[in-house]
């Protein structure tokens, strides 16, 4: 749902509220304990406790702290008899965090935890009447879906549709029934209340798996620039000022762009060819007018977390790619093929090739083909050719797996690039001694840059414009080697790597240069280091 994110917040404030209420009662109900400290001060300070006790529990996250900060000022207000704002006690909170931890602005929860509060109170507070407490209800979660509409779009370049249905069983449900009895069940030992609790949770969640598992249960869509989230958050803000005042819908205009406005894609002959950073490992996009290739899906971390769905599914997500017209798997080394369950999970794949063995089974795919030198195709006037590995390869047992990687050269009327997985010097012997034309303007170094490749015949052979070495920072096989790197620089080639640079986004439009943009030039952090220039270099 859409502040699940802060959902442990709300878990302070009620059970702060309950221990206010619980101390209030309980204390007014002695005269020598009313004497030496009013009830309500004594109430206000065992709540506070309270509240630190319970965010210090849930790992004291930036939703807990903003909480607690807001609880704080509230608490010192109340024991000072003082009358203060929403907005001044959400600016004393956001104040605090920043100054406590500055980096927390980096984090999605920052935004959406403060964000969250800020449009619920800008919703709702200052009224003339209290409403209905269903209507506050359905205001409130109006509020929330709208207001945080943008940044999810502009984060996650998705949003959920039926998050007003989930909050309105899920909220409700563990606030009031699973947080309490878990509560109990801490310090009661009965282990039924516990077990009661896991039971009322299985089945909320299994509520939302059936929910969630409905085609239109997300919009997903490509990221929309800066300007459209600044104009979204403007009409958002104009569209839940309070009725009778005119011109409202106008924020319906205000926040269409966000949808509207599309990724432009490359002219026709022309490519983007975008080499993600997915540390140790490799994935490439590459784009033509109307269709996408994905060379590699970069490593698998953990059994739980892979560049699939950390890096690449991301990234085409916010592009505004919706499916692969093809994924190329070069071959089975985990930090070539680590990402490609996630990726054939969650992103539509029209056709998939790859040297896997057999047993594999991401092999049992209805649109896996092995790759084999003489295939081709043509994309938009663009043209793919698989130089590499031969036939009858795969019947041999002795190859290793880097020498059956899938060779791939990509050619477009503004420039050639080439892309040879993990092949080591055997297999770069057999391609210079084939027909194929390997001269290319951009080569992506072929085994991250290991000794055991870029031998001084291929390289010449080759003899690229730019060189991409993809590796992890620091990473243990020491890739790029030195001397691999001191033969493309002899050759005159630019080098590019992923652990110094970030994605490397090469764009072929131009007849009279290729231009390569670093991620972390373009997008750079005051703690990136500028190693050279991005000036366009000639065909």
């Amino acid at each position: 749902t859409n502040h699940l994110m802060a959902i442990s917040g709300l878990h302070i404030t009620m059970l702060a509220g309950l221990a206010f209420s619980l101390t209030y009662a309980l204390w007014r109900r002695s005269e020598r304990l009313t004497l030496a400290l009013p009830a309500r001060k004594a109430a206000t300070l065992v709540g506070a406790l309270f509240a630190l006790a319970y965010a210090l529990m849930a790992g004291f996250s930036i939703p807990t702290q903003r909480t607690l900060y807001m609880l704080t000022v509230f608490a010192v207000a109340l024991w000072l008899g003082r009358n203060v704002s929403i907005a001044r006690v959400l600016a004393y909170a956001l104040l605090v965090v920043v100054l406590l931890d500055p980096w927390a602005v980096l984090a999605a929860g920052f935004w959406l935890s403060f964000g969250a509060v800020a449009v619920i109170s800008y919703a709702i507070a200052g009224r003339l009447r209290s409403p209905h407490w269903l209507r506050e209800a359905v205001t409130t979660q109006w509020a929330v879906t709208l207001g945080l509409m943008p940044l999810l779009l502009f984060m996650f370049q998705q949003v959920s549709i039926i998050s007003p249905l989930a909050n309105a069983l899920a909220i409700p449900v563990v606030s009031l029934i699973v947080v309490p009895l878990t509560l109990l069940g801490s310090v009661v030992p009965l282990d039924w209340i516990l077990l009661l609790a896991y039971k009322v949770a299985d089945w909320c969640m299994l509520a939302l798996e059936w929910m969630a598992g409905s085609s239109l249960s997300v919009w997903q869509q490509q990221a929309p620039p800066f300007w459209a989230l600044l104009l979204a958050v403007a009409g958002v803000l104009w569209l839940l000022l309070p009725r009778g005042l005119p011109l409202r819908w106008l924020g319906v205009v205000a926040v269409l762009p966000m949808f509207l406005v599309q990724v432009p894609r490359p002219a026709h002959g022309a490519m983007r060819v975008v080499v993600l950073d997915v540390g140790q490992g490799l994935a490439v996009v590459v784009s033509t007018q109307h269709h996408t290739l994905l060379y590699d899906t970069g490593a698998r971390y953990s059994s739980q977390s892979d560049s699939g769905s950390r890096v690449i599914v991301p990234y085409l997500r916010a592009a505004g790619i919706g499916h692969l017209d093809g994924l190329l798997v070069s071959h089975d080394d985990i930090d070539h093929s680590g990402g490609t369950e996630s990726i054939l999970s969650q992103i539509e794949v029209r056709q998939f090739l790859s040297s896997l063995p057999q047993k594999n089974p991401l092999t049992h795919s209805q649109h896996h083909t092995r790759c084999q030198i003489g295939q081709s195709w043509q994309w938009d006037g663009v043209k793919f050719d698989m130089l590499f590995p031969q036939a009858d390869s795969y019947q041999k047992s002795g190859v290793k797996d880097n020498d059956r990687s899938c060779v791939l050269r990509i050619s477009s009327r503004f420039g050639r690039v080439l892309i040879p997985g993990d092949i080591e010097r055997r297999s770069e012997n057999d391609l210079l001694s084939s027909e194929y034309a390997l001269q290319s303007d951009v080569l992506i170094a072929p085994h991250h840059g290991s000794k055991t490749s870029s031998s001084q015949s291929f390289v010449e052979e080759v003899n690229p414009r730019a060189v991409v070495f993809t590796s992890g920072y620091l990473n243990r096989f020491g890739h790029p080697h030195p001397t691999v790197l001191q033969r493309y620089e002899n050759v005159g080639s630019r080098v590019y790597r992923s652990d110094r640079d970030g994605a490397v986004i090469i764009d072929f439009a131009a007849e009279s240069a290729i231009e390569i943009t670093r991620w972390r030039q373009y997008a750079r952090r005051y703690w990136h280091q500028d190693f050279t220039d991005d000036a366009p270099f000639a065909r």
